[in-house]
């Protein structure tokens, strides 16, 4: 069980107080007075008996993770609850140490694949166990109120959003900056919110959706997903194929784990999901942005149900869509 800050959910299990009470805007302790809103939701579709997945929160520490568990449906579902509770554990312990994000990410993957790996040498029907991870920690900057600087929009701050704006055109180049620049109007730039840390091991993945679209933040490590980069099948035929399941890596099958962990900058407005391939599998990326972004409810920091609503949304059009494996959602907004 997690301590007062951290929140661990399985399936539907009468946990709603939960939901609730992570669905307030809630402020980063340590870090500074940002706010930021979370909801998440986890379901076992309706195919599968059992909810393999978990999702869990410690959010006045900034931290969220979804695992999603592989070795059985027993062994399936400790690991992913293993591994989620040990993952939060380690990143609000290592707070006051003052570690850097990566550092302090890297430490909370190895403590989440110890614990895995400890019980399934002490259970041996446990054993063989594992599950992805996905998490994100936010790190706000230290004053992301661009009006308390005696330059409201310097240039290093127009070049970040400039950057954000251009990530979907790997075709632009820096001089892309000062032909835009004149064109944009300071009181359109959102705010600089800070960044955000990611860490992944297996095929669960974090997206962000930004200026209407939505764009993929973590790399799958799947068997289909190294055919892809190197040429061998389409990104079309990955999403059919059956071996899709196949992952490379993940938590709790071997001594080390071998997480990915990156950063992003962050703008005011941004909408982080974390999701597992039992929501991806049934939804496409339009389907997606047309569920968590309806023009009629808009998301601010006044309104935080609307998140939690979302993440019901997703769940609901899942299982419509065929609910073939368990479903889980995780959404993090930053105002």
């Amino acid at each position: 069980m997690l301590g007062m800050y951290g929140f661990l959910l399985k399936g539907f299990r009468p946990a709603l107080w939960k939901l609730q009470h992570l669905a307030e805007p809630h402020k980063a302790l340590g870090m500074n007075s940002t706010p930021h809103t979370a909801a998440m939701l986890s379901h076992p579709g309706r195919i599968r008996p059992n909810n393999e997945d978990a999702c869990a929160a410690a959010p006045q520490h900034g931290a969220f993770v979804v695992c999603d568990g592989v070795g059985g449906e027993a062994g399936g579902e400790v690991a992913s609850s293993l591994a989620a509770e040990a993952f939060l554990e380690s990143l609000i312990k290592s707070e006051p140490l003052n570690l850097a994000p990566e550092a302090r990410l890297a430490q909370a993957v190895r403590c989440a694949n110890a614990r895995v790996l400890a019980e399934a040498r002490q259970i041996r029907s446990l054993r063989g166990m594992g599950t992805t991870l996905v998490a994100l920690l936010l790190e706000p900057a230290p004053d992301p109120h661009p009006d308390s600087c005696p330059d409201p929009y310097p240039d290093s701050y127009l070049d970040s959003y400039l950057d954000s704006y251009l990530d979907p055109y790997p075709d632009t180049t820096p001089d892309h900056h000062s032909l835009l620049a004149p064109f944009i109007a300071a009181e359109a730039i959102p705010v600089l919110w800070g960044n955000i840390w990611l860490a992944n091991v297996g095929d669960s993945r974090c997206y962000r959706l930004r200026h209407g679209l939505l764009d993929q933040l973590t790399l799958d490590h799947s068997y289909v997903e190294e055919q892809v980069r190197a040429g061998e099948i389409t990104r079309e035929q990955a999403d059919c194929s059956p071996i899709r399941n196949i992952i490379t890596r993940a938590i709790g099958l071997d001594t080390i784990a071998d997480p990915d962990i990156t950063s992003h900058a962050a703008l005011s407005g941004d909408l982080y999901l974390l999701t597992t391939d039992g929501l991806l599998r049934e939804l496409s990326d339009q389907e997606i942005i047309d569920i968590i972004t309806p023009a009629a409810s808009p998301l601010t920091a006044a309104n935080p149900d609307l998140l939690q609503s979302r993440c019901d949304a997703l769940i609901h059009a899942a299982n419509q869509s065929g609910g073939g494996d368990n479903i889980t959602c995780l959404l993090v907004y930053l105002p």
